[in-house]
């Protein structure tokens, strides 16, 4: 059997277990054995040392593109994350005063419903931007 075979049987056969098994590191490593198989196609007469060598290098390079792929996903805030959180959500927005914030409090119109705020003493009509939230209270500044 002419070795480009063996490494697309390996790369194959690392693949599917993969599908039995998930947990993703050996698909890419199975990757890496597939591109052995393209460059045993090339260069037939490359030696079994510089094949493990040469193999070991492209397994470990899969597996560093996919762990930055996915820090990058997983750094990603998702929108799930806030899903329960409506509060949260609504940090950054520009909101107006429906009640003066006296002593602290006051409050503000979001869409169809009236929000409790915390922030510095503003008057009626107002425009303020949401900093945070406490539970159903926003906490805000002047806008």
């Amino acid at each position: 059997m002419t070795a480009y075979y063996f490494w697309w049987i390996v790369g194959i056969g690392l693949i599917a277990v993969e599908m039995l098994a998930p947990g993703f590191f050996l698909m890419w490593i199975g990757f890496a054995a597939l591109a052995m198989g393209v460059v045993m196609w090339f260069v037939p007469t490359l030696g079994p040392v510089p094949q493990v060598l040469l193999f070991t290098a492209l397994a470990l390079a899969s597996c560093v593109v996919w762990w930055r792929i996915m820090r990058k996903k997983t750094d990603e805030p998702d929108a799930a994350s806030k899903l329960n959180r409506r509060g949260e959500q609504l940090i950054g927005g520009r909101y107006v005063l429906e009640t003066a914030i006296e002593n602290g409090r006051g409050k503000a119109r979001v869409g169809d419903s009236l929000w409790l705020v915390e922030g510095p003493d503003l008057p009626v009509g107002a425009s303020v931007e949401v900093t945070g939230a406490h539970g159903a209270t926003l906490v805000v500044r002047a806008a």
